[in-house]
């Protein structure tokens, strides 16, 4: 046996007492919040076959897909990477239902490769999707309910970023030689290097210089809610680039105008969304820590198309930001077959107590626990004193 055959695979690790009790309080409370606004949970499985997991993000989870082979259909299964698809499958299939829908879900999901240096591989995905209404007052719902979800995990001063899609995709569709760059478009833009998109701008002589100078302003038009008023005026008038425009503008006009940034570069899942996207961000967090948007018809995959919106977050790399948790108060207690102690012991528990047992000739090994309080036997009964 190797000496070292605990170790983990890269990017892989353990969750350890107190983080693990974090994670699950924080997955309880966020679940009763989404309860309280309507939102019916639903739990999908770990693993399905693959042309049913990539349904409408072939490119995006391709990559980040573990994949195997399932030993009694011999068809290819993946391990999800991402459980909205899974919850629009829900919706469009097995639901089917008429009119609103409002769907919640927590589980994990397994990346093949980590996001980024300091992502794990193993994310904790809670989040809320809302279908069949396409209206911005659903767009506005989920924003407020993932800002309310930072609020009860105790993160402060979150900001909010919008974006629309639409905007760039109207600028590139508008030159169809863009066609075998519009990868490398994107990547330029979601990076804001104006100096390799400008240089990949040069090789198209014939592109439009309003299609030129609207591509090459978006990684500039970024800030406060005043941006969508600069990037009227610097933008080409397209109907997609007016669309976009006009919908951040509805959902600005909802929300604390100090909360809200615009940025028009963040093309994050630019293939996938249909509508106006956002992130939230938080001091003490490198990167985005809840992502959504608007995804309408990804349930056509599924035989039947549906107004669609909803977000989501990662439970480990938020609980990993917050301050380190706290020890719980504890009642000690020592090991014997009393009647009177045990009833002792159950009363205290139905209580809410948490009273931990001690075993003949052993000692505590705990961090979560603070023992403050103890059991004991004084004048033929079992007392509740205070802890020298």
């Amino acid at each position: 046996m190797s000496a070292q055959n605990w170790l983990l695979p890269d990017y892989l690790s353990d969750i350890l007492p107190a983080e693990a009790r974090r994670i699950e309080e924080l997955r309880r409370r966020l679940l009763d919040l989404y309860r309280t606004h309507g939102f019916e949970m639903v739990t999908p499985p770990l693993v399905e076959y693959t042309d049913s997991l990539f349904a409408g993000q072939q490119d995006a989870l391709f990559l980040q897909t573990c994949k195997l082979v399932d030993q009694i259909s011999g068809r290819t299964m993946g391990v999800r990477a991402d459980m909205t698809p899974q919850i629009t499958r829900i919706d469009a299939h097995l639901l089917n239902r008429e009119g609103v829908t409002r769907l919640c879900y927590c589980g994990s999901v397994l990346h093949a490769k980590p996001a980024g240096l300091l992502s794990d591989r193993e994310l904790m995905q809670i989040g809320a999707e809302i279908y069949g209404y396409a209206g911005p007052e659903a767009d506005y719902q989920v924003i407020e309910l993932a800002l309310e979800s930072l609020s009860v995990a105790g993160v402060v001063n979150p900001r909010v970023d919008l974006n629309h899609p639409g905007i760039t995709r109207a600028l590139i569709e508008a030159f169809p030689a863009f066609a075998n760059d519009i990868d490398t478009i994107y990547t330029y833009l979601k990076d804001k290097d104006v100096a390799s998109l400008s240089s990949l701008l040069n090789q198209y002589p014939e592109l439009p210089a309003t299609i030129r100078t609207g591509l090459l302003a978006l990684p500039q038009l970024y800030g406060g809610v005043e941006v969508l008023e600069r990037a009227k005026q610097v933008l080409p008038d397209l109907e997609g680039v007016t669309a976009g425009l006009n919908a951040l503008g509805e959902i600005v006009a909802t929300l604390d105008s100090n909360l809200v940034s615009i940025d028009l570069a963040d093309v994050t899942g630019y293939a996938y969304h249909s509508g106006v996207i956002f992130a939230l961000y938080a001091d003490g967090w490198h990167e985005a820590l809840v992502r959504g948007g608007r995804y309408d018809n990804a349930g056509a995959v599924y035989g039947r198309a549906r107004p669609a919106t909803g977000f989501s977050l990662d439970l480990r790399k938020l609980s990993a930001g917050l301050t380190p948790a706290k020890a719980s108060r504890a009642i000690r207690a020592p090991w014997s077959k009393d009647e009177a102690l045990t009833a002792n012991i159950k009363t205290l528990r139905a209580q809410g107590n948490i009273v931990v047992q001690e075993f003949p000739n052993s000692q505590f090994a705990v961090d979560e626990f603070v023992f403050e309080q103890e059991l004991v036997f004084e004048a033929g009964a079992w007392i509740l004193k205070d802890k020298k």
